[in-house]
């Protein structure tokens, strides 16, 4: 009997294919989107750990120097002869490949090219002859140096050994770091009495930059639920429906005798082998999306963090059994309410053309009831949410909350709009509609989130962009920016600067912590460039006068917020203490940043010379000012960049920074608009016995259709009505929690009506696209098909 009820329930999806398209395409889009952002994370994070190895970063401590800068290498000597156990690390750029330079006899296991290829030339690494290891990418990047393809070295770095990387370099003599070896020996001396310009940090037990960019990830991981949330309305709607319609087949087959028990269970084998045949697809075109999504991210993680990410896609288990599992547990989540509706279901129970309607009249309470407390819920948690899980928490309650009172709404405005209708065609329309409204409510959710999500999102960009632009306006106030090699270059500049320029504004830095908070400090010159230019978020009565006179201190907003400093508050800098005397904002910057004066910058770190300069004069004086420099000191104008050219690379950084959540975005709106064309092609075949009336009364088959299509994008209007306010609260939850949890600075927010009102537009046009093919296939149902209608039980 098994083989028969088998044959039964399938035979269901024979005489409806396009309600099994619609089952299996609104899980495959929906696992797509989700294993594609997961496929993204997956590669990032396979980059981060393969960058800590190279360094161990986060599995040994290291000695760096107070003031961030490079050591003298006969500290390196002094320590090892002391019985310190330490290997020396140093590092930079190079053509835009990070070179990592490691001392293999001395260094961890684990620390630098381990597993040498087989055509590696070990004593060319140890002798110094200029070997290197990396990856394909990294060795196409650096044509004239020998590189050895080592596919786990990390993505945009070379590894070699330490003398070479000094040349590479010119650190000549010098080093960055100190590797400190878990096992030293006893009796050693102190740190403080060999090296006391050191200082050790400890080890953090993972990735700097995996912890940093762990915010990023999960706002892509947040996009990835929405989107799957959204198809997962699809599927729920496709089987719920799917239930409805073999009620008769269930109750024939029950009434023949088939356990209750091997029912449900066939019913649930059949839905999880569509699952996974649904999911194997969904995975496929997921790794299509996230090859296509790739680039974009690795440049945003490389603009924002400096975080190297490969740029190759690889397909790896831990991405892609997440795929197959969520499209199976989302399969059963969504069946789980009609599995259950069978167990309770009478032996006899008739079926009911009605059910959907029905069914949804006695559930409004409970659904009421459920999307009250999720509303409170989140607004209870727009005052009291810290950090990152309390704001998607937020967020959470907030849509899902919205999603549930949509039907509740809709049901309640068209009930109104009936109630003052006047005609008959009117009052049967708004109850028509009303009746309609079951069957659409899943699509119409899907399509309330794809709204709310866009108005959310595209706030929060368009809001960072006038603010970051407005930034880059107050702090890029010099009009051109030098940067010299060395300390000749920088003499010279000095020289021909005070000749010509109005001004030389020195740009110097130096790494340290506060309150336990990685920071720059800088130090700045007494000048009217930033006393007109820079704004502050909170400041003290002449904030500039108290830091210039070596008083005060500056710090952004960031530094703030992470570790709890106040106006007024104090900070301590090796021996001197400042209070703070402003918050500024910082966008764009992942860490803390403070600012002092010039004068107490040199005395505090006396070993950091300036290497870059902002230069204040007449913007029509630039082009003469760079051609003068290089006539006059040797500098190049490839070391020079103008003022637009920093901010056209800072918004261009900007812009790729935003295309994953705005593809991310496009396609959640296409499922949505999916989600409705699929609605009603399956309740177009149940409209005919509701609409054979209405023509046997006379009302056109043509109109019908037109009756068909408005009623579509008039649903659309209503849903795009409840979304705008729900997007705006949503852009509040993102500037205002997840923004400072995840960054540290909160965005003002900007209203843009122009953009909602377009986005309304779209949402409407992709309602009426999607409602033209069932419209034209019911106003194009032969008349003897509605005849048929008044010969049966209907």
């Amino acid at each position: 009997m098994t083989r028969a009820t088998l044959h039964a329930l399938l035979s269901h999806w024979w005489r409806n294919p396009l309600q099994l398209f619609t089952l299996l395409a609104g899980l495959a889009l929906a696992t797509a989107l989700w294993s594609g952002v997961q496929a993204v994370n997956a590669e990032a994070r396979a980059s981060y750990d393969a960058a800590a190895a190279t360094l161990g970063e986060g599995q040994y401590d290291r000695l760096t120097r107070r003031d961030g800068q490079p050591m003298d290498q006969t500290i390196y000597v002094r320590l090892r002869r002391a019985g310190w156990l330490v290997s020396p690390v140093v590092q930079g750029r190079l053509d835009g490949v990070r070179i990592v330079g490691v001392e293999p006899l001395t260094a961890p296991g684990g620390i630098g090219p381990v597993n040498l290829s087989q055509d590696a030339d070990i004593g060319s690494f140890l002798t110094g002859a200029g070997q290197l290891f990396g990856n394909a990418e990294t060795a196409a990047r650096l044509p004239d140096l020998d590189v050895i393809i080592s596919p786990q070295t990390a993505p945009g770095t070379a590894v070699t050994d330490i003398g070479v990387a000094q040349d590479l370099l010119g650190k000549s003599g010098r080093i960055d770091s100190l590797i400190v070896l878990p096992a030293q020996p006893q009796g050693r001396p102190a740190l403080a009495d060999i090296a006391p310009e050191l200082t050790r940090q400890q080890a953090q037990g993972g990735s700097d930059v995996g912890r940093l960019t762990d915010s990023f990830h999960l706002n892509l991981t947040a996009f990835g639920l929405l989107s799957f949330a959204v198809g997962i309305f699809i599927v729920n709607g496709a089987i719920g429906l799917a239930f409805e319609q073999r009620r008769p087949v269930v109750r024939t087959l029950r009434a023949l005798g088939l356990p209750l028990r091997r029912l449900i269970i066939l019913m649930a084998a059949e839905l999880m082998i569509f699952a996974l045949v649904a999911g194997i697809v969904g995975v496929a075109l997921g790794y299509v999306i996230a090859a296509l999504l790739l680039p974009d991210v690795a440049a945003t993680l490389r603009g924002l963090y400096g975080a190297d990410v490969s740029g190759t896609l690889q397909l790896r288990p831990s991405w892609w059994l997440s795929g197959l599992a969520i499209a199976l547990g989302g399969t059963a989540l969504a069946a789980s309410g009609a599995l259950y509706k069978l167990s309770r279901m009478p032996l006899l129970a008739a079926a009911q053309h009605r059910a959907l309607a029905m069914a949804a009249g006695k559930r409004a309470l409970a659904q009421g009831a459920i999307a009250v407390c999720l509303l409170i819920m989140s607004a209870v948690l727009m005052v009291t949410a810290d950090g990152l899980i309390g704001g998607f928490t937020l967020l959470g309650a907030l849509l899902i909350g919205a999603a549930l009172a949509l039907p509740l709404i809709l049901d309640q405005i068209l009930r109104v709009a009936g109630g003052l209708a006047k005609s008959v065609t009117a009052q049967w329309f708004w109850a028509d509609t009303r009746q309609q409204l079951p069957g659409l409510s899943l699509a119409l959710m899907a399509l309330l989130l794809a709204m709310a999500a866009n108005v959310g999102v595209s706030t929060m960009v368009s809001s960072f962009r006038l603010t970051f632009t407005a930034f880059l306006d107050q702090r890029l106030a010099s009009e051109l920016y030098v940067s010299t090699e060395d300390a000749r270059q920088t003499a010279a500049l000095i020289a021909y600067a005070a000749e010509t320029a109005d001004a030389l504004l020195p740009i110097q830095s130096a790494e340290t912590d506060i309150e336990g908070q990685p920071t720059q400090v800088f130090g700045a010159r007494d000048h009217a460039t930033y006393r007109d230019n820079w704004a502050f978020l909170q400041a003290t009565p002449d904030p500039w006068d108290t830091t210039f006179a070596g008083q005060t201190i500056l710090i952004n907003e960031q530094l703030s917020r992470r570790a709890g400093l106040d106006l007024g508050d104090e900070i301590r800098l090796q021996d001197q203490t400042f209070t703070v005397a402003g918050v500024y904002g910082d966008y764009g910057n992942p860490i803390g940043q403070a600012l002092i004066n010039e004068a107490q910058f040199f005395r505090l770190y006396p070993d950091v010379m300036p290497d870059r300069f902002g230069v204040r004069m007449p913007a029509e004086k630039v082009p003469e000012f760079v051609a003068g420099l290089e006539a006059q000191t040797g500098i190049p104008p490839s070391q020079t960049i103008n003022q637009a050219g920093i901010k056209a690379i800072s918004l261009a950084i900007f812009e790729r920074t935003f295309t994953v959540t705005t593809a991310l975005n496009i396609l959640t709106l296409a499922v949505a608009g999916f989600a409705i064309l699929m609605s009603l092609l399956t309740l177009a075949t149940m409209r005919v016995p509701q609409l054979a009336p209405a023509w046997a009364m006379g009302m056109t088959r043509a109109r019908l259709g037109r009756l068909e299509l408005m009623r579509a994008v008039l649903l659309a209007m209503l849903t795009a009505i409840v979304a705008l306010p729900l997007g705006l609260a949503l852009a509040w939850a993102l500037l205002a929690v997840v923004n400072v949890a995840a960054f540290g600075w909160q965005l003002p927010m900007y209203i843009f009506p122009w953009d909602y009102a377009r986005l309304g537009l779209f949402a409407l046009l992709a309602a009426a696209l999607a409602a033209l093919w069932p419209a034209r296939k019911l106003a194009r149902t032969p008349p003897a098909d509605l005849l048929k209608v008044f010969s049966n039980e209907r």
